[in-house]
């Protein structure tokens, strides 16, 4: 792929037959596409559209693929490559997607410039699979919740060995602290919209913003390992009754309960979560036991569930600056996004689990 890294599309419709071409010929030597087309396009983190795509000749390669790139305005452009979320996404799709166990979209295409952040990244449109993405408002049903839980319980005992990070995963880099990004909305939103948040998450909100490092460091207890890192109802997909994981973009090496508290605590609908998830823990702990992997107890793992729910007050830090002119669509995502954090902190006493562990 080195040959096009420096001529990457910088819009959809910068994807033209030819460069296609060129990109599929690495994973599928001798295809060549005639046509492509962009059927769909809007923006979310990034610019997402949907391709189609015909060919001068039969194939096994689909007709429609979803595209991810870097926004098209030109600041927020800027902005996100400056994160590295993308290289980190093609990353993973190259290296990483065709050997770990989770239900993945399949790759096409994944390649990157380092020299200025910019990606593009083609995988399977899941609409033609008939795999669905949630609007939000429901969940992961919690027997597919539960087989999650044990294919994510593989990916983290896989990498807790340091020589197996080394060997298959040396690019995923350690979770940091520094950037003031979330802590900047989060301030804006205590500025002008406290009044739209429950007094626990306007306290955790505080913390983040003042005392982010200590934070930081109570949400890495555990054993170290690569997580995904965001495995919130956005950013899973339904395959008929198995759940899939999208937007590796904050793939990282820090603890598994980063990834198991926040998938039970905003990838389960609240009423689920409520009854159920100290089953799924154990659940989750049971299978990295018959994996060998490093042993958590659950009263240790309990508390760390109700310390990590506080990272879903960070998260939330772009909805509840409540942009005006958002869409009907991404309304209805965020106030769910929103009550299942802050159902999370409440039901958890996670701003007591705070004071409990450090005298926050």
């Amino acid at each position: 792929m080195t040959g096009i890294r420096h001529r990457l599309p910088a819009a959809p419709s910068d994807v033209t037959a030819e460069w296609l071409t060129e990109a599929l010929a690495a994973r599928h030597p001798g295809a060549h596409v005639a046509d492509v087309e962009v059927t769909e396009v809007h923006e979310a983190t990034n610019t997402h559209a949907r391709l189609r795509v015909s060919y001068d000749a039969p194939t096994r390669l689909p007709s429609t693929m979803f595209a991810k790139m870097l926004p098209l305005d030109p600041d927020r452009r800027v902005l996100i490559a400056r994160t590295g979320m993308g290289l980190l996404e093609t990353r993973f799709y190259a290296d990483l997607a065709g050997s770990v166990g989770l239900r993945v979209p399949e790759m096409h295409v994944a390649v990157h410039d380092d020299t200025n952040g910019s990606f593009v990244l083609l995988v399977e449109d899941l609409a033609s699979t008939a795999c669905t993405v949630s609007d939000g408002t429901s969940g992961v049903a919690p027997d597919s919740a539960a087989r999650a839980l044990e294919e994510l319980a593989e990916l983290h005992v896989r990498f807790e060995d340091p020589a197996v990070r080394r060997r298959d995963a040396s690019w995923v880099p350690p979770a940091v602290h520094g950037s003031t990004y979330g802590t900047n909305l989060l301030q804006y939103a205590l500025d002008h919209h406290r009044d739209r948040l429950s007094a626990d998450f306007a306290e955790i909100s505080q913390l983040c913003i003042g005392r982010g490092d200590v934070l930081h460091e109570l949400w890495q207890w555990g054993p170290t390992t690569v997580i995904h890192g965001d495995p919130h109802i956005g950013n899973l997909f339904d395959d008929h009754g198995r759940t899939g994981f999208l937007d590796w973009g904050i793939v990282k090496v820090s603890t598994p309960m980063r990834d198991v508290g926040y998938f039970l605590c905003m990838a389960l609908s609240v009423d689920d979560r409520r009854r159920h998830e100290r089953d799924l823990l154990h659940h989750y702990l049971g299978a990295r036991a018959a994996l060998g992997g490093h042993a958590i107890g659950f009263d240790d793992a309990w508390l760390a569930h109700r310390v990590q729910a506080a990272y879903t007050v960070l998260a939330s830090c772009q909805i509840v600056t409540f942009p005006p002119g958002v869409s009907e669509g991404r309304r209805i995502f965020s106030e769910a996004f929103l009550a299942r954090s802050e159902a999370a902190i409440a039901d958890l006493e996670s701003r007591a689990a705070l004071r409990e562990v450090a005298g926050l």
